[in-house]
């Protein structure tokens, strides 16, 4: 079966566009006065809250949203399951985005932001017992290794239009970038495995100050596999979405497997975090810690409830799936900001709600994301190229799960 690649094509300035261009622009509208006058004039934070909305969701949590294009290197790459290759690229794109907001989320939280240059270029004066030097450099270098990755897109729609000059730099620098993909490739599977736990390892630091029922030593691991379950539930999200939106034929068969592929990993998070707490004896403070009790039963309903799922039917429907990974990519943004904000109590007296400037900034930043996102499809190859089924307005599972599945020749095995 072809997986070749094409624009989806399509007027760029629709209404759903104008709206998130307008979101988008309240947001740069605030960031400037943001700069202007500091981080007081739109935030909540303060000298015991130093970092609050933007670090909890733009970073931490928005990173492993953009984890998809890690979790299937791992699969094609490491474990060689080359039939997940036609979700790559629109994985990648996802990722490159979503660490591209992360990485700026963090310019906008440094209270003296001129002088992030010196972060990747004064090596001579790194802490190297810092870990959020580490985090900074590898995020800001994966930034750049996922969009050297999505390079061939840009390059094949370059080589693809009609000025010569594009096609023939094209032409010139498709060749080698392929060569040197391989180490691009394992370059992009160290950076964010490195990070990722190393978010863990921060809130490590704080001791005490984390609720028990989220601090343990077992933070880096929690971290690392609960980045990797959810950057699998966004590649079943951005799949079902964009095959709707774009009227495309749906990856059903693909995204099944990918059901199969995550539900042992929620299982060994649940396995970790449980037993975690039953070998330090905490598992009393389950059900006697008030608001931390509802928060953590939430938070493990969310892990389960996609397990059984995925595991009810021989093969769900794709409401089914994207139901199942909307509760992925929920359970592991609990977590995160649970570790990282709310279960996170710096000192007695001080509390932290975010500011409606940080919020609309946070949402403005999201909805250029997603602008962004449907731009690259339309003007580049990257989404599967078949016939088009007529575009479906309504996004809700619902009505995912009643249209016709097209023709094509299933994958084997479904």
């Amino acid at each position: 079966m072809s997986h070749a690649t094409a624009p989806v094509g399509g007027r760029i300035l629709t209404k759903p566009m104008l709206v998130l261009l307008g979101l988008f622009g309240l947001a740069a509208a605030l960031l400037l006065w943001r700069f202007i006058q500091g981080l007081g004039a739109v935030t909540a934070m303060s000298d015991r809250y130093p970092w609050g909305l933007w670090i909890a969701y733009d970073v931490v949590t928005g990173t492993a949203l953009a984890c998809g294009g890690y979790a299937l290197a791992i699969l094609i790459y490491i474990l060689n399951k080359g039939r997940f290759h036609p979700l790559i690229r629109s994985a990648i794109l996802t990722s490159a985005l979503g660490y591209t907001l992360g990485g700026f989320s963090v310019i906008v939280d440094l209270g003296r932001f001129w002088n992030v240059w010196k972060v990747p270029t004064l090596f001579w004066k790194w802490n190297f017992s810092s870990i959020l030097l580490e985090v900074a450099l590898c995020i800001m270098a994966y930034m750049f290794v996922l969009w050297i990755e999505l390079a061939p897109a840009f390059l094949e729609g370059a080589k693809a239009a009609g000025n010569p000059k594009l096609r023939r730099l094209a032409e010139k620098t498709l060749g080698p970038l392929e060569k040197a993909m391989p180490f691009i490739v394992a370059l992009g599977l160290l950076l964010p495995t490195m990070h990722q736990s190393s978010l863990g390892s921060l809130m490590m630091l704080a001791g005490q100050k984390v609720h028990p029922l989220w601090q343990t030593p077992l933070l880096p691991l929690l971290f690392l596999i609960s980045c990797i379950c959810m950057g699998y539930g966004v590649v079943v999200l951005e799949s079902a979405l964009s095959s709707t939106y774009f009227g495309l034929p749906r990856e059903t068969p693909l995204l099944r497997r990918l059901g199969r592929v995550v539900a042992p990993l929620l299982g060994l998070y649940l396995v970790l975090r449980l037993g975690d707490l039953a070998i330090h004896g905490k598992l009393g403070l389950i059900f006697t810690s008030g608001f931390f009790s509802v928060l953590f039963l939430a938070e493990m309903a969310l892990f389960v409830t996609p397990i059984v799922m995925f595991y009810t039917e021989a093969k769900p429907k794709l409401g089914q799936l994207f139901r199942g990974a909307m509760m992925i990519v929920l359970a592991g943004a609990l977590y995160r900001f649970s570790t990282f904000l709310v279960a996170f109590r710096p000192s007695k007296g001080w509390v932290y709600f975010p500011s409606v400037g940080e919020t609309l900034i946070t949402v403005g930043l999201i909805a250029g994301e997603i602008a962004a996102y449907i731009f690259v499809v339309k003007k580049f190859p990257i989404l599967q190229s078949r016939p088009r089924r007529a575009t479906v307005r309504r996004l809700g599972a619902d009505v995912i799960d009643r249209l016709p599945i097209p023709s094509t020749a299933p994958a084997s095995g479904d």
